[in-house]
């Protein structure tokens, strides 16, 4: 392969639910949720939804009983993680099959391919073409000259088509919109942004990086300004990704009332979280604890530990953090994260929300 060098961001298209008509082709073109174990009865969230379901404002997170609502005559279907884990892998291994092409996961369903080409369109289409023989799923491609604007692309492709962003239409196809319409931009910073009155990513990419400092810190000032810009690298890093933490949450069909019942509670999921830890062969340095008290406020515990490889240790550490639970309020979900050390060679920097990019 010759030419330009160019970054495509390709997402598949509804996902999760694709897997899911793949298996029961008979839900074609039906309004299909997926969340939980697949009963609107239980306390459960939404994990995608069709665009049938979309059209009636359902997405992911919400709880799943208010989507049943909003879609009565919906299929709801229970979470098969292992199906949709075999199904990335598989288009994975069909991204980094194509023609000069470097690959950069970011999660089950989307990831970004660096190639030189002549021909950025042609190239999208063929990958499009080879993930759909090989998997018979549909994807959209979003091309840039930075991972910032070829991730944005994408989202004007949906479905299963094609865009391309740079540096010459970025402002033109962007600049009158809102800042939250930027990836890694969501509600809460925008409205920070719009406090200095900065509202579009025209103004975001116009501001004076200086002047966001005071409200963002001195990293993360500069780098808003230069995602309103759409700036940013353009290297496609294949370094395997490494997880710097793993959680695990529950969430409880009756409320925890108890002190004996959020002991039990923590100390399984201080299990749980420790079968995956151990996997990794490394330390962990920090725990947090997540508690969503009934109806719905959620805070968190968080502290940094000493390097350790002794379970008792972190079960001890993490029954102290479940000390500062309120008294007597009902829980109606419970949340354990271990981070750990992170290895020399880990990829630096591979989320859009650090700065990294």
């Amino acid at each position: 392969m010759s030419g330009i060098r160019w970054v495509l961001h390709v997402d598949l298209d509804q996902f999760i639910a694709a897997v899911e008509v793949l298996r029961r082709p008979e839900l074609a073109g039906k309004p299909i949720i997926v969340g939980g174990r697949g009963d609107p009865t239980e306390r459960a969230v939404v994990s995608t939804a069709s665009y049938e379901a979309r059209a009636f404002g359902v997405g992911s997170g919400m709880p799943l009983r208010i989507a049943a609502r909003k879609v009565p005559d919906a299929v709801i279907l229970p979470v098969d993680q292992e199906a949709y884990l075999a199904a990335s892998e598989t288009v994975m291994a069909t991204l980094r099959a194509q023609p000069g092409a470097t690959v950069q996961v970011l999660g089950w369903d989307e990831a970004f391919i660096g190639t030189e080409t002549e021909n950025p369109e042609a190239y999208a289409r063929q990958v499009q073409a080879a993930v759909l023989e090989q998997t018979r799923l549909h994807c959209s491609v979003g091309i840039g000259d930075t991972l910032v604007r070829a991730k944005v692309a994408t989202g004007f492709g949906k479905p299963a088509g094609v865009f391309r962003l740079t540096a010459g239409n970025w402002l033109d196809v962007m600049g009158s919109r809102p800042t939250k319409d930027l990836w890694g931009v969501g509600t809460k910073v925008s409205g920070r942004l719009a406090k200095l009155g900065i509202n579009t990513v025209a103004e975001l990419a116009a501001s004076d990086p200086q002047v966001l400092v005071p409200e963002f810190g001195p990293r993360m000032g500069p780098w808003y300004a230069e995602l309103g810009r759409g700036d940013g690298t353009s290297v496609v890093d294949d370094t395997p990704w490494v997880a710097r933490g793993h959680s695990r949450e529950t969430t409880f069909q009756r409320d925890l009332t108890e002190p004996a019942q959020v002991d039990d509670a923590v100390r399984e999921l201080t299990a749980r979280v420790l079968e995956d830890v151990a996997a990794e062969g490394r330390p962990v340095i920090g725990l947090t604890l997540k508690v969503r008290y009934a109806p719905f406020l959620t805070t968190t515990h968080a502290r940094k530990i000493p390097e350790t490889f002794d379970r008792n240790e972190i079960l001890a550490r993490a029954l102290d953090l479940a000390a500062g639970i309120e008294a007597g309020r009902p829980i109606r979900l419970l949340g354990l994260r271990a981070e750990m050390a992170m290895p020399d060679d880990a990829r630096k920097g591979h989320t859009p929300t650090r700065g990294g990019w």
